[in-house]
This record gives C-alpha cells, structure tokens and sequence, in this order.
C-alpha cells in the first residue's frame, strides 16, 4: 500500500496535512517566543502560551478533523 493510498483510506488530504504543518509551525513560534523572552516579560507569560493554546487546542485537531464536504450528484 502506497502512503497517498494509506491516507486516503484514513480520510486525510492535502488540505489536512497543510494544517498539521501549519499547527506545528505555530506551535514552535510560540515556543520560541516563549524562550526569548524575559521571566516576568509579557510575552512570556501571556502572549506566548496563548499562541500555544491556539496551535495545541486548535489548529492540531481542526486538521484532524476537517474534511471537505462532497455534494452528492
């Protein structure tokens, strides 16, 4: 079974993998923000973990769970 055959079986496209890799980009921005920034810096300890939250709560499972509705002909 080739890996496009076994993603497809799985219901994933494109589309899924662009956010997947967009959710991981946010993620490691939000990371690193987090480490250039001083202890009591607001960046630190309000700006970053809310990028977190955002590429860990919703960015990751939307591209899970998203899929393209297919109108029926």
């Amino acid at each position: 079974m080739k890996t496009n055959e076994f993603f497809q079986t799985l219901g994933l496209t494109k589309m899924n993998a662009y956010l997947f890799l967009a959710g991981l980009a946010i993620i490691i921005i939000g990371y690193v923000i987090m480490a250039l920034g001083d202890t009591y810096d607001v960046w630190s300890l309000t700006v970053s973990p809310l990028i977190l939250v955002i590429g860990y709560v919703i960015v990751l499972p939307l591209s899970i769970l998203y899929k393209k509705d297919k109108k029926n002909k």
